[in-house]
C-alpha cells in the first residue's frame, strides 16, 4: 500500500466553508497545494486532502504541480542551439510528469455541456457532493463565462448559447451561488436576451426535464421501442455511431420513465430564473422545437419534424401500450447493464455515464452495488487545473498520449540512449497492461465490435476498441520491443490479437473508422435530433484513423512478414486508395479529431510516405505539401482556427500555434519536402517558444469533435474532392431550372466530382431543402435537392 493509498478516501472533507448559502459576488477557492492525482493502472481521479498531517505523507509531485499550474522548481536547462538539444530538453521535461503506472496524463477539456449532466445527476440522486469540488468546478465555470456578455458556449471558445448558458447557470446555482451574483445576473440577462431555456437544444431540455425546472412535454420522443426493431432494419439503433447510440439508450429510458426531481425551493427558484414568463404559463408543448440560432449549428431535418409529430400525436397516445413500453424499457436497461458491465462502470464517455447512472439509481435504487459504484466512477471525468475543476472529454487520454510519446522518442534516436531507457521500460509496462485481453460477454447481443487484442483511448477497463489507438499503441510496443536492451512484455500471439481485430474494421470504401466499422447508411442523419452537433448518426471514414492502421499493418509486417501478408496488403490497398480520394482539389484533407486541414494533412501525407509516395514521385504529395506552405504564417509557424471544423474552411488563427506547427512539419518531413528553408524558419519557432525548463505553454484549443454545420439552414460536409468551381456553376443551374432538374443534370453527368465545402449558395438554393443524399458509381457523387 502506497502512502496515497493510505489517505485516500472516496469523499474528502475540506477545510474551508460550503458554498451553499454564501453571499453574493464572493471569490472562493481551495488551497492548491492540497490537491493530489491518483493513479493506479491507468485509473485517475483528484484528491483534496483536508489535513497538514496528509500533506505531509503525500507531496505533491512534479505532475501534480504542472496540472495544477504550481512552480515547478525545476532547473534551468542548457540553452538548446539545435533542434536535437530542444528535443532533449523537451523530453527531459516530460520525464517528470510520468505517472506512476508508467502513463502519461492530461486534461482532455474544452467542451461547457458534459458538467450539467454531472452535477444535475449528483443532485438528482442525492449524491454528496465534495465541497472542495463545489468550489473549484464554481470557480473553473467563472473563469471561462463570456467576459462580454456574460453566457457561456458549446465549447471554451465558442460564442455564447442558449444550452451552455442555462445548463451553467444551473450547475452554480445547484451548487450554491447566490442569484443575485452580479455574475449570474449577467449571465441571466444573456440568456433571456437569447430567449430563455425554451429556446434550448434537445439535450438541453432533457437536462431540464431530469432537474424538474422544465416539463417533459418540451422534449420531442426518444422512444426505447426503437431498441425492439429487428437488426435488419436500416434505422436500428445498433447501426448508429457508439457515441450517438449509448447516449440514446439511458436517454430513451430515463425520457420513457418521466423521471423528474420532486420541486425544491431551489428548482421552484430556478423555475423563476430560468424563463422570460412565469413558469405556470407556458405552453411547453409547443416549443418543443424552439431553439435560438445561436443553438441551432444543425437543424432537424423536415423529415424528423413529421416523425416527432407522430409519434407525439399518434404513437404515445393511441398505438403505444403499457406492454410494448415495459418490453423496451427493461431491453434498454438490460443493455445499460452490459454496458456498465463491459466497462466496469467506466462507461464510454462523460455523456453517457451520467445518464447510466440515473437509470441505475431509477431501477435499482440507493443501496444498489450499480449505484455505488457509478458514484465512484464519475470521479474519473473529472480534472483540476489551475484555474478551477472541469470534466474530461473521456476517462483520460492515457493509452494515446503515452503511444504518441514512446513513438517521438524512438524515431528522434533517443530511445537507445540508456537514460531514458528505465522511463520507456514503465511505458511499455503501462501499455503492456492496458491492451484489452477478451472480447465482452455476448458482444453480438450488445452491438459490441471485436475488442481482443485492442487498446482503448485511455483505460482497458473502458474497453471500447479504437482503431488508431489499437494502431499507435502496437507501433510503440513494436518499435520499443525490437531495441536491445527492452523486454519482451507483450507476445507475439498478443500482437497477432491486435491486428486481428483491425482486420475486421475496414470500411468497403477502403477507410477506417473509430470504434468499428460503418453500420447504416448516411441518410441516418436525416434522424440527426441532437441540434449542436453533426455527423453524429453512423460512423465514417477519417483520414486520421485510416493512416493509424496503414503505419501499423506496415510496421507489422516489416517484423512478422507472413503473418496475414497477402489480408493485410489488400487492406493497406484499399486504406491508401481511401486517402487519396479524400483529398481535396486544394491538396488538403479534411480532420475531424483535430484542428483540422493541419491535422488530417499530417496523416495523409504519413499514410503515403509509407509506401514511397513522395514530393519527388507524386503530384498528390506535392499538392498537399503546397497547400502547407500557403498557409504557413510570417514567424514560419501555422496556426488554425477551430472554425475550420465548423466551416469547412481552412481559417487562419490570430496567432501560429506549436502544436500545429509541429504537425505541419511532420507532414513536410514525411513527405520529404525538398526545401529547407521554411521547415527551418518553422523550427526556429518552436525552439524560440520552448522554456528554460524544456516545455512549451498551452495555446488555443487543439481539437473540435463532431463539427458544427448548419450554416444558414443547410447542411454542410465535404463531398469528395473535385471540380473547383461546381459551386458557381450549380448557382447558374439553379438561377434557371428546378431544383430536380439540375439533379438530374448532375446524375447524368459521367465523370463530375463535388467540392462543395462553403455552401454559400443563392437565395433559391437556400429555399431548397439540401439533403446530403449522396450516390456513388464508378465516377459519379450526386447530390440530390428536393424542392420544399
Amino acid at each position: 500500500m502506497t502512502k496515497s493509498d493510505k489517505f485516500h478516501s472516496s469523499v474528502d472533507e475540506v477545510p474551508v466553508k460550503k458554498l451553499q448559502n454564501c453571499s453574493p459576488n464572493t471569490e472562493e477557492s481551495t488551497d492548491l497545494g492540497r490537491w493530489r492525482l491518483k493513479a493506479e493502472r491507468g485509473r485517475q481521479t483528484w484528491h483534496y486532502l483536508s489535513t497538514d498531517k496528509k500533506v505531509e505523507l503525500w507531496p505533491q509531485t512534479y505532475a501534480d504541480k504542472y496540472y495544477l499550474g504550481l512552480p515547478l522548481d525545476l532547473p534551468t536547462l542548457p540553452t538548446p542551439h539545435t533542434p536535437i538539444e530542444s528535443a532533449i530538453n523537451g523530453l527531459s521535461f516530460f520525464s517528470h510528469l510520468q505517472l506512476p503506472p508508467g502513463n502519461w496524463a492530461c486534461e482532455y477539456g474544452g467542451p461547457l455541456f458534459l458538467l450539467p449532466g454531472l452535477v444535475i445527476t449528483w443532485h438528482v440522486t442525492n449524491t454528496p457532493i465534495p465541497a472542495s469540488m463545489a468550489i473549484e468546478i464554481s470557480r473553473y465555470l467563472f473563469a471561462r463565462q463570456n467576459p462580454e456578455d456574460g453566457g457561456w458556449g458549446l465549447h471554451i471558445e465558442g460564442h455564447s448559447s442558449v444550452f451552455g448558458t442555462a445548463m451553467n447557470y444551473v450547475v452554480l446555482r445547484l451548487l450554491g451561488a447566490h442569484e443575485e451574483d452580479k455574475r449570474l445576473i449577467k449571465a441571466r440577462g444573456k440568456l433571456h436576451e437569447l430567449g430563455g431555456a425554451l429556446n434550448g437544444p434537445h439535450w438541453a431540455k432533457f437536462w431540464l426535464s431530469v432537474l424538474g425546472v422544465m416539463e417533459w412535454d418540451a422534449v420531442n420522443p426518444v422512444p426505447p421501442e426503437l431498441w425492439l426493431l429487428p437488426d435488419w432494419v436500416p434505422i436500428a439503433p445498433w447501426r448508429w455511431w457508439i457515441h450517438m447510440r449509448q447516449v440514446f439508450l439511458p436517454m430513451s429510458f430515463i425520457a420513457s420513465k418521466h423521471f423528474s426531481f420532486p420541486s425544491t425551493p431551489l428548482t421552484r427558484q430556478l423555475r423563476d430564473e430560468l424563463y422570460t414568463q412565469p413558469y405556470s404559463s407556458i405552453n411547453f408543448a409547443s416549443h418543443r422545437n424552439s431553439i435560438a440560432p445561436a443553438d441551432n449549428y444543425h437543424p432537424k431535418t423536415w423529415i424528423l419534424n413529421i416523425i416527432n409529430w407522430a409519434l407525439v400525436s399518434i404513437w404515445n397516445p393511441l398505438l403505444r401500450t403499457s406492454y410494448l413500453t415495459e418490453r423496451a424499457e427493461e431491453w434498454a436497461f438490460d443493455l445499460i447493464q452490459r454496458e456498465d458491465e463491459n466497462t466496469d462502470f467506466a462507461n464510454l464517455g462523460p455523456v453517457n455515464a451520467p445518464m447510466n447512472f440515473l437509470a441505475c439509481y431509477i431501477v435499482e435504487g440507493e443501496g444498489s452495488y450499480s449505484v455505488k459504484r457509478h458514484r465512484e466512477r464519475m470521479h474519473d471525468f473529472l480534472w483540476m487545473k489551475g484555474e478551477g475543476m472541469l470534466m474530461n472529454g473521456t476517462n483520460g487520454v492515457q493509452t494515446w498520449d503515452t503511444s504518441f510519446l514512446v513513438q517521438a522518442v524512438v524515431e528522434a534516436g533517443l530511445a537507445v540512449e540508456p537514460q531514458w531507457r528505465p522511463m520507456l521500460i514503465k511505458a511499455l509496462e503501462f501499455l503492456d497492461d492496458q491492451q484489452i485481453r477478451e472480447n465482452c460477454r455476448e458482444q453480438d447481443i450488445c452491438y459490441r465490435q471485436q475488442r481482443k487484442g485492442a487498446w482503448a483511448f485511455s483505460t482497458r477497463e473502458q474497453g471500447y476498441t479504437v482503431s488508431d489507438c489499437t494502431s499507435e499503441a502496437l507501433k510503440a510496443v513494436i518499435m520499443l520491443q525490437n531495441l536491445a536492451g527492452f523486454p519482451s512484455l507483450v507476445s507475439d500471439q498478443r500482437i497477432y490479437d491486435a491486428i486481428d481485430t483491425l482486420c475486421t474494421m475496414q470500411n468497403a470504401s477502403g477507410g477506417f473508422g473509430s470504434y468499428e466499422k460503418t453500420r447504416g447508411s448516411e441518410y441516418m442523419e436525416y434522424l440527426n435530433a441532437a441540434e449542436v452537433f453533426g455527423r453524429i448518426m453512423v460512423e465514417y471514414d477519417y483520414p486520421e484513423c485510416t493512416t493509424g492502421v496503414v503505419t501499423a499493418l506496415s510496421l507489422f509486417s516489416k517484423y512478422y512478414p507472413t503473418y496475414r501478408k497477402q489480408e493485410i496488403a489488400k487492406i493497406k490497398q484499399g486504406a491508401l486508395e481511401y486517402i487519396r480520394k479524400a483529398q481535396r482539389q486544394d491538396g488538403s484533407w479534411y480532420g475531424s479529431w483535430g484542428i483540422c486541414f493541419t491535422y488530417a494533412g499530417m496523416f495523409a501525407l504519413e499514410s503515403l510516405a509509407s509506401i514511397g509516395e513522395t514530393y519527388t514521385n507524386s503530384s498528390r504529395v506535392r499538392k498537399g505539401c503546397e497547400f502547407f506552405l500557403g498557409k504557413q504564417m510570417e514567424d514560419g509557424g501555422w496556426g488554425e482556427s477551430y472554425k475550420a471544423c465548423e466551416t469547412g474552411v481552412y481559417t487562419h488563427h490570430a496567432k501560429s500555434q506549436i502544436v500545429q506547427t509541429c504537425w505541419a512539419l511532420l507532414a513536410m518531413m514525411e513527405a520529404e519536402y525538398p526545401h529547407k528553408e521554411p521547415l527551418e524558419k518553422a523550427v526556429r519557432l518552436i525552439m524560440a517558444r520552448q522554456t528554460a525548463q524544456g516545455a512549451w505553454e498551452q495555446e488555443a484549443i487543439e481539437g473540435v469533435f463532431n463539427k458544427s454545420w448548419g450554416k444558414k439552414g443547410l447542411w454542410q460536409r465535404e463531398l469528395t474532392t473535385g471540380q473547383h468551381d461546381f459551386v458557381p456553376k450549380l448557382q447558374a443551374l439553379l438561377a434557371n431550372q428546378s431544383a430536380g432538374d439540375v439533379c438530374k443534370e448532375i446524375w447524368e453527368c459521367e465523370d463530375i466530382m463535388i467540392f462543395a465545402n462553403d455552401l454559400d449558395l443563392t437565395d433559391m438554393m437556400l429555399n431548397s431543402c439540401f439533403t446530403e443524399q449522396i450516390q456513388e458509381t464508378t465516377h459519379v457523387w450526386c447530390l440530390d435537392f428536393w424542392d420544399l
